[in-house]
Order: structure tokens, then C-alpha cells, then sequence
């Protein structure tokens, strides 16, 4: 994650993702990987890992600040694991090689979304797992459906990839026309059935095979801890320790509490607010300025101008609830871009549009491009559909019921695939497994991780205080982490060094936060 000012460009807008990381569009194609070669060179030999040879790579996402050199190579699975001979899906794999004497149990990051490339995610948060690659291989699986896996991604009504518009519409036609025409396009290429955890997990299984590790490591973030956590519970013999980052409780239907988190999360950010001078008597009660504005679009959406911040380019656009309603959720996920919030919010109410509008194309245009909707579907409605459930007590959140309603609605269009009689239940293991969970998060609070290390009897939780969503990258976490997984003990970790952070402070004016 990349921790700018977002007033100062929007440079922090373009890096922040769903669940936690950055946004990417691949360079060069439908993914950000290439091999490196020179003209008249001999190719390479391949690097073998196991069974697998690799060749050399490169991991270079758009907004990253750096690259990242790799090893690359495709391994082919079944579709359908019922029937091993009927279509193959190539998965894309990278390693990360360790520096110095690799470990035999290698560390696989497992991305969040649902719907993020591993291959492309992986450079925005490569720092924190500097310390890990000391001793320990990184490797990374492109889960089946999104990267370079089979990708399972959907375009809007005029042809291009960035379809948040028109998935989060709050008019139910467009959201069906949408979700029938990405299930029709992609059925030709994917049995729509067999793109959730249970088939991802039996994935991963068959990498660790393939690549000859006895046991290896899990870091799921966010989503990623859901997978973590049902590979932990099939395949307890081959995992060694497990990192989740923002976990996701396995009882969780995803989407029945976004609403609930995101209004719990803004409203400490609000508090912190009220609390710092100068900052609501020059801005106003921003919790009100939210409620307003929320109100105000609703009933009346707005035609803005703004300037495009990828391109520069004057636009016009209409600024809607929907609108509002993301920026909200996408600041949230970090500190320190909640914290231009109560700003950000005091312009708009003062009729001074564009920044907001501005802020919301590019998180929607990146979103899009960052997200396999195809595969989210996959995951949801197999996993959680019948599950989804609208909560009358935040139908005037932020939220609101609108994206139950409309996963819904989507759920009865896609093709649902088998889940485990035993998917919903907690995680119950003596694996040496360490939680993570930031005091701010708007998707997973402190007390999804309360509640599964309270099944885990070598478990430890860790809440970093005054942070968001995805936590490795943050303060020591990096250092912590490492030696987690090098001694596979969570309860003696020296976590000391995490007493010192502390959330942003509010902006209080374009400058930055009073000094």
C-alpha cells in the first residue's frame, strides 16, 4: 500500500483495494507478468522447483513504485477434480526465490477479493515479506479464475473492463443485464460451478505437490484467510504455521456485515475527529456532512466537472449516491486516507464537487480492473448466497441493504457450485496460527479475529492499534511475522514494538493535518 496524501494528487487513491491492497492493471495484456529476455540471447534454462520448471519473470504492476523479479511457470489442473480428464485450467505460478538458505517449507501469499491475481498483488506489499525471504521461498498462485488463471472477468455495456458501474448499480435491471451477459460470455471458456475455495484449495494442494514441499506456510489477507483456514482444516498434515491478516471467519456470510463494519469504522474516524482541534470547527461534524450528502444525491445526483486524474482531461460525469458511498468504503480500508475524509466531505458540502468525483472514477475504474467479478460470483453465490440476509437496523447506513439486494439478485442468475457440509464451521486446530485484525478495519474487525483464535489452541490474535485493513505491511509486522513462521510460535512473539503506532490525524485543511 502506498501511503501518500490522497489530496495531494490521489496518488494513495489509485493504491488501495477491496480487501487491502493495491489496485493493479497488468502491464502489457491481461496480466502484469512478463518473461525478461534479451534479443539475440539464448533462452534460459528453466529453473526446476520440484517437478516444475521455471523461467525468469518480471512483476510489474501499473501503480507499483518498484518491480518485482521472479520465476514464472504455468501448471495445468483439472476443471472438474470429479472428472481429472475432462478440461484443464493453467494456473500461473511465481516464486520468489529466498536469498539465502531456503527452508523446505515455502511460504504461499494467498491474495484477497475474492477476485485478486496473487501475481499482480504481490509488489504493492513485497517489502513485507523482506524478512520472510531470508530464509523462506515466496510463492505465489494466480487462484483459478483470476490473473492469469483462466481469468474470469467482466465487461460493462460498452465493452471495457472496468464494470463496477454497472455491478454496484442500484438500478436491479442493469445489475441482472450485467450478470447474465458476464455469465453468458464467459460459459463458453468456464463451468461457472467449479470457481470457489473448495476447488482453489485442491489447486494449492496440487502445487505443493508438484513443486516437492512436504509442508508449507499460508499468509491469507482478507479473503485469503478464508482459503487459509479451509486448506488448514483439509489438509492439516501438509500446513506448518498460518498468518491470517484481517481474517474472515469461516461462520461469515461475505456482505451480510459490510454494512454494519463500514458504519462502525467511520464512525471512530469521525470521533477521531471530533476530537483533534480546529478540525470539526473548520470543517463541521463530518458524520453529518456524510449523512447529508448521502441524502442529497440520493434524491438529486450531480452533474460535475472534474479532471480525470489518470489523464488530466476535462470531463463531465453525474456524481450519485453509489459514488459517495465507495469513496467512503475505500478511504476507510487505511488510516491514512480516512483521514482526508472529514475534508474531503466538508468540500462537497460546500458544493465543490469535483475532487469527489474525481476520487470515485478512479477507485471504480481501478476496482474494475483489479477484480475478477466472474470469479467473485463464483465464490459468493456457491459459498454465501443462501445465506445473505438485509439487516433493517443499517438500511440508512452508508451501505445500506443495496449490495445484499444485489448480490442476490446476481446470485440467482450465476451457477452455483457443491459446498461442504462443513464450509460454515469454525476453524478448530492446534496449528501454530497467528491473527491479525486493525482497530479501524471497515470489513474485518477486532472481533472476527476474537472469534476464531478462541478455537485455535496455539493461536494468537494481535490488533494494531489505530490501523485498517491489512496489517503485514504495517510498522514491525514485517519483522513479526518472519519470525513467526520461522519458530511456528505465535504465543512468544515480543509484539512490543507495535505499541508505538497510531492512527493519521484528520486533515484540517489541503496542507495536511496541524502539526
Amino acid at each position: 500500500m502506498n501511503k501518500r496524501n490522497i489530496l495531494r494528487v490521489a496518488l494513495a487513491i489509485g493504491a488501495i483495494a477491496w480487501f487491502g491492497y493495491a489496485y493493479y492493471k497488468p502491464a502489457g495484456g491481461t496480466h502484469a507478468t512478463h518473461t525478461t529476455s534479451t534479443a539475440n540471447a539464448e533462452p534460459a534454462a528453466p529453473r526446476k522447483l520440484g517437478s516444475l520448471g521455471f523461467k525468469p519473470c518480471t512483476l510489474a504492476p501499473k501503480l507499483a513504485t518498484s518491480v518485482v523479479e521472479a520465476q514464472c511457470t504455468r501448471f495445468a489442473v483439472p476443471e472438474d477434480y470429479a472428472h481429472p480428464d475432462g478440461r484443464k485450467i493453467e494456473l500461473a505460478i511465481a516464486w520468489i526465490p529466498a536469498r539465502n538458505n531456503d527452508a523446505p517449507d515455502p511460504v504461499f501469499m494467498l491474495a484477497g477479493g475474492p477476485g485478486q491475481s496473487a501475481l499482480d498483488s504481490y509488489p504493492g506489499i513485497a517489502p513485507a515479506f523482506a524478512e520472510t525471504l531470508k530464509k523462506r521461498s515466496v510463492i505465489l498462485v494466480d487462484q483459478r479464475g483470476t490473473g492469469a488463471s483462466n481469468l474470469l472477468a467482466c465487461k460493462n455495456s460498452e465493452g471495457d473492463k472496468s464494470s463496477i458501474d454497472e455491478q454496484a448499480s442500484d438500478d436491479p435491471a442493469v445489475v441482472q443485464r450485467f450478470t447474465e451477459r458476464c455469465r453468458d460470455s464467459l460459459s463458453a471458456k468456464a463451468d461457472l460451478r467449479f470457481y470457489s475455495t473448495t476447488e482453489a484449495i485442491q489447486d494449492l494442494d496440487a502445487v505443493r505437490t508438484a513443486i516437492g514441499a512436504k509442508q508449507i506456510d499460508l499468509v491469507g489477507i482478507s479473503y485469503g484467510t478464508r482459503v487459509a483456514q479451509q486448506y488448514a482444516r483439509r489438509y492439516p498434515q501438509n500446513t506448518r504455521a498460518v498468518v491470517l491478516d484481517s481474517v474472515v471467519p469461516n461462520e461469515l456470510i461475505l456482505g451480510n456485515e459490510f454494512a454494519r463494519n463500514l458504519d462502525d469504522a467511520l464512525a471512530m474516524t469521525f470521533e477521531l475527529c471530533r476530537k483533534t482541534p480546529h478540525c470539526t470547527e473548520r470543517m463541521g461534524d463530518p458524520r453529518a456532512n456524510l449523512a447529508a450528502l448521502l441524502a442529497q444525491l440520493k434524491a438529486n445526483p450531480v452533474s460535475v466537472s472534474y479532471r480525470d486524474p489518470m489523464t488530466g482531461e476535462e470531463k463531465q460525469d453525474t456524481l450519485t449516491r453509489g459514488h459517495l458511498a465507495m469513496v467512503a468504503r475505500m478511504y476507510a480500508y487505511l488510516p491514512v486516507a480516512a483521514a482526508t475524509l472529514p475534508l474531503t466531505l466538508s468540500e462537497a458540502s460546500k458544493g465543490r464537487y469535483a475532487p469527489l468525483m474525481a476520487q470515485a472514477k478512479l477507485i471504480t475504474g481501478d476496482l474494475g480492473e483489479s477484480m475478477a467479478a466472474g470469479m467473485q460470483l463464483s465464490v459468493i453465490c456457491t459459498e454465501d448466497a443462501d445465506g445473505l440476509k438485509a439487516d433493517p437496523a443499517y438500511a440508512n447506513g452508508v451501505l445500506g441493504n443495496e449490495m445484499i439486494d444485489a448480490l442476490k439478485a446476481q446470485c440467482a442468475a450465476w451457477p452455483h457450485g457443491q459446498r461442504p457440509a462443513d464450509f460454515h464451521e469454525p476453524l478448530k486446530s492446534d496449528l501454530p496460527i497467528l491473527v491479525l485484525e486493525g482497530e479501524f478495519d471497515p470489513v474485518t474487525p477486532p472481533r472476527y479475529g476474537e472469534q476464531v483464535v478462541k478455537n485455535l489452541s496455539r493461536g494468537r490474535l494481535l490488533i494494531l492499534r489505530g490501523q485498517g485493513h491489512n496489517e503485514i505491511p504495517v510498522g514491525c509486522m514485517p519483522k513479526l511475522m518472519a519470525r513467526f513462521i520461522d519458530t511456528a510460535d505465535a504465543k512468544s512473539l515480543d509484539a512490543h514494538c507495535l505499541d508505538k503506532l497510531t492512527p493519521p490525524p484528520p486533515f484540517t485543511s489541503f496542507s495536511g493535518w496541524d502539526p
